[in-house]
């Protein structure tokens, strides 16, 4: 299993959009092929800054996923509303 961890900040004024379009979305990326959890969280000293935790069977589906229709049109509305570059992290529980 691969634990996929991503870092977003964000322009204060557009982390309401960002955050309907996730809610619009999570729902197909957590029934995407080999996607076995995915939460949003959020750092409580810096409003701005949110992480997606998710899980995955394997590189291979995450990569599909990567690939994917959805993952580009989500990508697309997200990657605009960012202040700092996002910073991803692919690990495995030990």
């Amino acid at each position: 299993m691969i634990i996929r961890i991503v870092k977003m900040g964000f322009i204060p004024e557009e982390i309401d959009a960002f955050l309907e379009n996730f809610h619009q979305n999570k729902e197909k990326i957590r029934n995407f092929e080999g996607c076995s959890h995915l939460k949003l969280i959020r750092d409580i000293h810096q409003t701005n800054q949110f992480f997606t935790y998710s899980h995955w069977e394997s590189e291979e589906h995450l990569n599909n996923y990567r690939n994917s229709s959805l993952f580009k049109g989500v990508w697309k509305n997200t990657k605009n509303k960012f202040n700092q570059k996002p910073e991803a992290w692919s690990v495995e529980e030990v």
